[in-house]
C-alpha cells in the first residue's frame, strides 16, 4: 500500500464540520491527496480538539481524524470571514458541512449562494436525518440514527436490551464513508462536464443501508429478531467461542466445505451434518471443544486449517498482527499532522490576496 496517495491533487475541499463523521470524511479526501482547508470558529474550533485523551495539549482523537488538513480560524458571523469564506469558495471543488438543516441559509452562505459565486461547486450537508422529514431539525448520534435505523435493535443477546455497537456505524458509515463516495462521484461529473450539485447525506439513510440483508429477510417472512439472525450466533458454524484462560475465538464457517475443514481440524467429524443445527446440545458441544484449550493454543491448531477461523484480538494485539504489520496500516508515514486551531489562517487569506 502505498503511504502517500496523490489522486486528488488539486482538489480543494473546504470542511466546515465538527466531531466524527465530517472530519472522517474529509480525510478520506486528504489522504487521497485533496487540499483540505478546515474552517473552524475562533477561540474553540472543532469541539472533538478538547476530548482527551490529550496528548501535547491536543486530543488524541482529534489527530486521528484531522491529518494532512490546514485549519483556518473564520468567525462566519462576521461579514470579514463571509467575504474570506466566499473567496475560499471560488478556489474550491467541495464544500462540506455538518450543521442542522437550515443554519448555512441563516448564516446567508446557503446553497444558492454558493453555487452562485461558484457553479461547478459541489456542496456536501452531512446531517444526522436529512434536508427534509420530520426529523430534519431534531438533534442525534450514532446511538440514536442506529436506533432508528434498526440496527441497535438487532445488536446484543436474544435476552436483555440491546447493545450499543463498539464502532459508530452510522457516523463513520452513513456520515463519512457514504458522502466520501457521493463526493468522488460529483467530482467526476463536473470533470465530465456536469454542474456543481448539492449532496443531501443523512446518517440514518446511511444506517438504513447497511440492514439491506435484514430488510430483505423481513420482507420475505424470515424472522428478524435481535440474537436469532443467521449471522448472530444462530448457527454454530457462525460464532464466536469462549477459550480456556478468557479468549475468544471467532468461527465464519458459512461454506460446507469450510465447517468439514473445522470438523476434521477438531476432530469431530460427528458434527459435519449439524452445521446449521439450533439445537442447545450442538452449540454446546462446540462450547465445550473450545473451552477445553487457550486462544493461542487453538490458533496452533487453526491457522493451517482453511475454515473461516481467527483469533479474537484485544485493541492492543491489533498492530502486531503478521497481516496488520504486512499491510502497514498502524505505521508512522510521512503525512501532514493534525493542524493546531487556526494555524493556517494567515498562510490561506494571503494566497486569496486577502
Amino acid at each position: 500500500m502505498s503511504a502517500i496517495d496523490r489522486s486528488l491533487s488539486g482538489i480543494r475541499v473546504l470542511d466546515l464540520t465538527r466531531l466524527l463523521p465530517g472530519a472522517y470524511c474529509t480525510q478520506l479526501l486528504a489522504d487521497m491527496g485533496a487540499d483540505v482547508i478546515k474552517i473552524e470558529e475562533p477561540g474553540t474550533g472543532d469541539y472533538m480538539r478538547w476530548t482527551p485523551p490529550m496528548v501535547d495539549g491536543q486530543s488524541a482523537l482529534f489527530n486521528a481524524l484531522n491529518r494532512n488538513k490546514r485549519s483556518v480560524a473564520l468567525d462566519l458571523k462576521t461579514d470579514k470571514a463571509k467575504h474570506a469564506l466566499l473567496r475560499l469558495v471560488e478556489t474550491a471543488h467541495v464544500l462540506v458541512e455538518g450543521n442542522r438543516p437550515g443554519v448555512m441559509e441563516r448564516l446567508e452562505l446557503g446553497w444558492p449562494v454558493l453555487h452562485k459565486r461558484n457553479p461547478r461547486l459541489v456542496m456536501c450537508s452531512i446531517t444526522g436525518y436529512g434536508q427534509d422529514g420530520p426529523y430534519a431539525a431534531r438533534a442525534g448520534h450514532d446511538l440514536n440514527y442506529m436506533a432508528i435505523a434498526g440496527g441497535l435493535g438487532l445488536n446484543g443477546p436474544r435476552q436483555g436490551p440491546p447493545l450499543p455497537l463498539s464502532v459508530q456505524v452510522a457516523d463513520i458509515g452513513g456520515g463519512g464513508l457514504h458522502p466520501a463516495v457521493q463526493i468522488l462521484a460529483a467530482l467526476v461529473d463536473v470533470e465530465r462536464g456536469g454542474g456543481g450539485r448539492w449532496i443531501d447525506a443523512s446518517m440514518t439513510d446511511g444506517a438504513v443501508g447497511f440492514l439491506a440483508l435484514a430488510f430483505a429477510s423481513h420482507a420475505a417472512g424470515d424472522e428478524v429478531a435481535r440474537g436469532d439472525q443467521r449471522l448472530t450466533g444462530r448457527y454454530p458454524c457462525y460464532r464466536v467461542y469462549a477459550c480456556k484462560g478468557g479468549g475468544y475465538y471467532s468461527v465464519a464457517a458459512l461454506e460446507p466445505k469450510f465447517w468439514s475443514a473445522l470438523c476434521e481440524a477438531l476432530e469431530r467429524p460427528d458434527l459435519v451434518d449439524l452445521q446449521y443445527s439450533e439445537e442447545a446440545d450442538t452449540h454446546a458441544a462446540l462450547e465445550g471443544i473450545f473451552a477445553t484449550r487457550t486462544r493461542d493454543q487453538w490458533e496452533e491448531v487453526l491457522s493451517t486449517a482453511d475454515a473461516c477461523c481467527e483469533p479474537v484480538l484485544d485493541i492492543g494485539e491489533v498492530a502486531a498482527h503478521p497481516q496488520i504489520v504486512a499491510r502497514r496500516l498502524l505505521e508512522d508515514v510521512p503525512r501532514g499532522r493534525a493542524p493546531q486551531l487556526g494555524e493556517h489562517t494567515d498562510e490561506v487569506l494571503r494566497e486569496l490576496g486577502l
